[in-house]
């Protein structure tokens, strides 16, 4: 028998644990400058907090989540996206109540049960950010100068915003 990682799923270690440990600080660093809260949400959540918010008819949902039944018969799925996650516990600590504007911030492990293709892994890490509770375009044009830094950070040299 041969030990070895799943298929769809990869180790970091050494220079690659090294380049995402920069770019989960520079991540972080800059979401503190533009206000954001880190929040972390667990790997796992209850299955109809996505069939809600995504919708049943979706990939995510349809062909893509690890979906399985706890011992005592509930629908969990290892957190496909982060999102949905940030927007319940938005709601389940009544942030909407106490704070009401919040912007969040999320960097983690997701999770798709696709079959891995070149390029696309069943584990992957995403990071994120989101501003809840407002209407404002403004709150969409700093979400944008965000991301811009972030890609310039991880050392992206020549990127192209369209705007249309």
């Amino acid at each position: 028998m041969t030990l070895q990682a799943v298929r769809g799923t990869a180790d970091l270690f050494g220079e690659e644990l090294t380049r995402w440990e920069r770019l989960e600080q520079q991540a972080r660093q800059l979401a503190r400058r533009y206000g954001y809260q880190e929040l972390r949400t667990p790997i796992i959540e209850e299955a109809a907090l996505f069939l809600r918010s995504i919708g049943e008819t979706t990939d995510i949902v349809q062909k893509e989540m690890f979906l399985f039944e706890d011992r005592g018969g509930k629908s969990l799925v290892l957190r496909p996206e982060g999102t949905s996650a940030i927007v319940r516990a938005y709601l389940e600590h009544n942030l909407h109540k106490t704070v009401g504007f919040a912007k969040l911030f999320y960097a983690g492990p997701m999770f798709r049960a696709e079959r891995p293709q070149a390029g696309r892994l069943r584990q992957f890490h995403q990071l994120g950010a989101e501003a809840i509770g407002s209407n404002s375009p403004w709150v969409d044009a700093e979400l944008i100068a965000f991301c811009m830094e972030l890609i310039a950070a991880a050392g992206v040299e020549r990127c192209v915003l369209w705007i249309s």
